[in-house]
C-alpha cells in the first residue's frame, strides 16, 4: 500500500492512477507481474480480465506500469494539471487552518 498522504495531501484527494485502454490492450499482463503496488486485479473470468482494483495504491507520478505495456494502453492524466490540483488543495488547507 502506498502512503497515505502525498506533498500533505490526502491520497484519496489526487487523481493519479493508470487508465486502460482496452482497444489496446492484449492482456499480456506485464503491467501487473511489474507494478508492487498491487494497483492491478486480474479476472480471468471476466471481460475484460485487467482492472484498476486499487488507484489510490499508484505511486504518484508512477508512469512505470506504462512503460512496460508494449501496445501502450496505459496512460495517465496530465502530470503537470495534477501538479497544480496538488498546490490548490495545499493552498485552500492552508488558508482554512488559517482561518481557524
Amino acid at each position: 500500500m502506498s502512503e497515505s498522504t502525498f506533498m500533505g495531501v490526502e491520497r484519496d484527494r489526487i487523481d493519479w492512477s493508470p487508465r486502460i485502454d482496452f482497444t489496446k490492450c492484449n492482456d499480456c499482463m506485464d503491467c501487473v507481474e511489474f507494478c508492487p503496488h498491487q494497483v492491478f486485479e486480474v479476472d480471468e473470468n471476466a471481460k475484460p480480465k485487467l482492472k484498476v482494483k486499487n488507484p489510490n495504491n499508484c505511486v504518484v507520478f508512477c508512469r512505470a506500469c506504462s512503460k512496460t505495456c508494449g501496445p501502450d494502453a496505459i496512460t495517465f492524466p496530465d502530470k503537470p494539471e495534477t501538479t497544480k490540483m496538488i498546490k490548490a488543495i495545499r493552498k485552500a488547507e492552508k488558508e482554512a487552518a488559517t482561518d481557524e
